[in-house]
């Protein structure tokens, strides 16, 4: 199976051997970015209390990843995607972006603003008439399969509850690319297994890089993680800060130089 993902990130190998795509998950809230939260997400802050800036955070992922997944909040709990965001965005990264969409129309929004794919959501799209609708209007679609505690999320009119007999449905429409997410539990690998016997699949929700070892022997093509890390790093470069410029970083090393000389 290829691990070429959509958006056409290549698959990386060792020897030969295809291994699991990493692909990081970007937190944006009306411009701040933000991180998981016990109570939901809250604004990511820099050492000295300042909110990120969401460039700077785009610029250090795509140092190291061709795709960035988006979460878009404001078109998850409001309906109003951030288009500007995606539209800059897009300018430098693959951008596969979940923006909480309920009909085709809105997929098509996010598609034109820039993104490589659009996210569509068994808990948030309302039925198998509306996914049809929006295959037809574009192909660049991913089908989320939203599990809570183990209990499969969908909307009424989808009239499921087996998310294996929904992932059956959803390719039989047309979307390939499943995304596993499951909220408040471990990922259930043998569920995994089984949707990846069918199709391209991946992890999201509550995987994390450790995870990284489950991906390959359960069949999943990639992985989609939480950038806490990330936001974290950069001890070392003397600013405590994990995205300062290139150009702060510039300066130091050649302080650094002249010191030496």
């Amino acid at each position: 199976m290829s691990a070429s993902g959509p958006g056409g990130r290549p698959s990386l190998s060792v020897d030969g051997d295809e291994r699991p795509v990493a692909v990081p998950c970007l937190l944006l809230r009306r411009g701040k970015v933000c991180r998981p939260g016990d109570d939901g997400p809250t604004v990511a802050t820099r050492p000295d209390g300042s909110p990120f800036d969401p460039f700077d955070v785009l610029d250090r992922l795509r140092r190291d990843y061709t795709v960035v997944y988006l979460v878009d909040l404001d078109g998850i709990e409001r309906q109003e995607p951030q288009l500007d965001f995606i539209q800059e965005f897009s300018r430098d990264v693959i951008l596969w972006v979940d923006g909480g969409v309920r009909t085709a129309d809105q997929s098509i929004d996010i598609l034109v603003a820039g993104a490589r794919r659009a996210v569509v959501s068994s808990a948030m799209l309302g039925s198998a008439r509306e996914l049809k609708r929006a295959w037809r209007l574009s192909p660049e679609l991913i089908f989320e399969i939203e599990l809570h505690q183990g209990v499969l999320q969908a909307r009424p009119d989808w009239e499921a509850t087996d998310p294996v007999d929904l992932a059956r449905r959803v390719r039989e429409i047309g979307p390939d690319h499943l995304i596993v997410s499951p909220r408040d539990s471990d990922p259930d690998w043998a569920l995994v297994r089984t949707l990846a016997a069918g199709g391209p699949t991946w992890v999201d929700g509550s995987y994390r890089l450790r995870d990284a070892p489950q991906l390959a022997p359960n069949g999943a093509v990639g992985g989609i993680f939480h950038i806490d890390a990330i936001l974290d790093e950069g001890r070392g470069h003397g600013t405590g800060d994990p995205l300062a410029s290139t150009d702060a970083r510039d300066d130091e090393d050649q302080n650094q130089l002249n010191h030496d000389e």
